[in-house]
């Protein structure tokens, strides 16, 4: 849980750059203590990511968390129209890297629908994709990682979106031409901090 707490802290952090949230804040809205996020932002500020809440290296923050993140755990689907599937459903999901990206800044091709889902709804999802396609190497991924992922979920088309600095993360996970979708966010994003 130590990782996941940090992971936390980072998405919160990233989401609100400016330092706008006290350390109270923080550690509610990522469910620790404030002990620990006053221990973990120091350990930032050593790096110089950070001054007090407000984040000072955008790039170094996203590298850091690279270094600390597990690729989530994933199931693999082959699915007719995964994107209409996602409209239709009332589980919750997350969309991420290459469809999200293409609906927030249309710079990749969405080739893989990647969705986050709750640990506790994978019998569902799994049932429900069967009934549509197919297991195994496809165009559909169901991921599981903490649910803190679904932390200031955007909506748009009628689908539920990470938030940007989770979208930039799992873009850098996927390398290649998703690393210059990422470092494009970063620049839209966080033009004033990088």
């Amino acid at each position: 849980m130590k990782g996941k707490k940090r992971e936390r802290i980072l998405r919160i952090l990233l989401k609100h750059p400016d330092g706008s949230l006290s350390i109270y804040r923080i550690a509610k809205e990522a469910d620790c203590s404030h002990v620990w996020v006053i221990k973990f932002l120091r350990t930032l500020e050593q790096k110089n990511l950070v001054e007090k809440t407000k984040v000072k290296d955008t790039q170094g923050i996203f590298s850091y968390w690279l270094e600390i993140s597990k690729y989530p755990l994933y199931r693999e689907y082959n699915i007719q129209d995964p994107i209409d599937l996602l409209k239709k459903t009332n589980l919750k999901y997350a969309l991420t890297t290459y469809h999200a990206e293409s609906l927030t800044q249309h710079y990749l091709f969405p080739s893989r629908v990647d969705i986050y889902i709750k640990e506790q709804d994978f019998q569902s999802w799994h049932k429900l994709l069967t009934k549509q396609g197919l297991v195994g190497k496809g165009n559909m991924r169901l991921l599981l990682d903490d649910e803190h992922v679904f932390y200031s979920n955007i909506k748009k088309e009628g689908l539920r979106i990470v938030s940007i600095p989770q979208l930039i993360l799992d873009l850098l996970r996927e390398e290649g031409v998703a690393i210059e979708a990422a470092q494009m966010l970063v620049e839209r994003e966080y033009h004033g901090i990088i």
